[in-house]
């Protein structure tokens, strides 16, 4: 009896013991916890509720990582890329969608418009895109710029259930976006047969393997964002991630023994996924604009219309943000020499005050179309002997010195500006898209 009550004793000793060992270990991550949150809070990186409320709707890339490696490593550029993407140059010629907060571009963008105080509904509309959360939590729009102009954005911008979340697009042509979110336990795909597993439910959506899924953001590139497939002779059948997910076979996960079929890359390559564009020399004579000028000179002045034409591939030319680009067309008379005798250059395209208020205007090309820019130049005296057209584009507006003072005026050190400075400067140059000469 009184070995039994040692032993007893013995095995009460022993569960103080482990509960005491249990406290403390408690205490001490208690402790641990509370220091790293008065470390994040000194830092300005606390997590505030809005961003836990957005991130049970939209879990957050890294945890699917945990399953889907390589898409996640694709989708964030840290995964090889192919040799045509390395030799074409700039890294956002990847269309990396995981930098679609990070990008210097975008915060300077962003923050020059800011300082034309848009209302909470046009922040939306801007953010809608870049950060499809907003299109559920529309209230959340102004601290999120406000993290994003601060450069520490604490909630995902463009990732994973982003995309695998919409499940439809407007039936009818709408202002975009015109993708629809369906907040729930669901992430949408391409495949018939989704695999099973216990992390989440799966779910096949037409929509994935049709044009309009990515038009619904990309709504310039396409001449109707309704259609399944891209019209016209050449690439009739085609889709967007035909080009743009380079085509590769093996399995979505991560995980051994899951079943290999076609997929999809993820990092979407832009026009430097050439190898179709070099294969093929009428999507050449498709994507290139061209100009056509039609003329009389009268007296002393030249007037007519300079014809800017593109082909019926349903990209417009050239690529970039749909709201931001810029054109010019310049007009330039000149004699037999070559010296100019009278020039004009047209712009368009929306300044900073008007970006998002009111409809989003047409692309300056729309595929398959021509748009007629009429001119009249008044001549000194001498005879023009040619009329010359040049077209050239920019990513960016150009924003008024005003405008671009008080931005800077936001910015917290030199570096920052400076950096700023460097952005608008390179975004705003003039490139070169095609010229034609008519002689008189």
């Amino acid at each position: 009896m009184k070995g039994k009550t040692n032993g007893h004793g013995g095995r009460v000793r022993l569960g103080w013991s482990i509960t005491a060992i249990c406290l403390l270990l408690l205490v001490s991550l208690s402790g641990l916890y509370q220091g790293q949150a008065i470390a994040q809070q000194s830092e300005g990186q606390v997590r505030p509720d809005w961003v836990g409320e957005i991130e049970q709707v939209f879990i957050r890339s890294e945890d699917c990582k945990q399953c889907h490696e390589r898409h996640y490593e694709e989708w964030k550029g840290t995964r090889e890329q192919t040799p045509d993407l390395k030799m074409f140059g700039r890294v956002d010629a990847a269309l990396l969608h995981g930098t679609s907060l990070e990008s210097p571009v975008f915060r300077t963008v962003l923050g020059l418009w800011a300082q034309t105080n848009p209302t909470s509904e046009e922040q939306r509309r801007c953010l809608s895109c870049h950060a499809p959360a907003t299109t559920v939590f529309p209230q959340h729009a102004g601290k999120m710029m406000e993290q994003i102009l601060a450069g520490k954005p604490q909630f995902e911008g463009i990732g994973c259930a982003s995309c695998h979340l919409i499940h439809e697009v407007e039936g009818t042509p709408v202002a975009p976006p015109t993708f629809k979110v369906q907040p729930g336990a669901v992430l949408y795909g391409p495949y018939a047969d989704p695999e099973e597993n216990l992390v989440h439910q799966a779910k096949r959506a037409n929509l994935f393997r049709e044009a309009s899924f990515c038009a619904s953001c990309h709504f310039d590139k396409v001449k109707d964002v309704t259609r399944k497939d891209l019209p016209g002779e050449i690439l009739q059948g085609t889709i967007c991630q035909d080009c743009h997910m380079e085509p590769s076979t093996g399995s979505s996960t991560s995980r051994r023994g899951a079943m290999t079929r076609a997929i999809g890359r993820h990092w979407f390559r832009g026009v430097v996924g050439a190898g179709t564009m070099l294969r093929n020399r009428n999507l050449q004579a498709e994507w290139a604009p061209r100009l056509d000028i039609e003329v009389k000179q009268t007296g002393g002045a030249v007037q007519g219309t300079v014809l800017v034409k593109i082909g019926s591939l349903p990209h417009s030319f050239p690529d970039g943000d749909p709201v931001l680009k810029q054109f010019f067309l310049t007009i330039a008379a000149k004699d037999a020499a070559g010296k100019v005798l009278a020039e004009e250059t047209k712009r368009f395209g929306l300044p900073y005050e008007k970006l998002l208020r009111g409809p989003i205007p047409d692309p300056f090309i729309k595929g398959g179309h021509t748009r007629k820019v009429p001119f009249a130049l008044a001549l000194p005296a001498g005879t023009a002997a040619t009329v010359e057209a040049v077209l050239t584009y920019a990513l960016i507006p150009t924003p008024e010195p005003a405008l671009m003072n008080n931005y800077l005026a936001t910015l917290k050190s030199d570096k920052e500006r400076d950096e700023a400075k460097q952005i608008v400067h390179e975004y705003t140059q003039p490139r070169m898209l095609t010229y034609r000469v008519k002689t008189l």
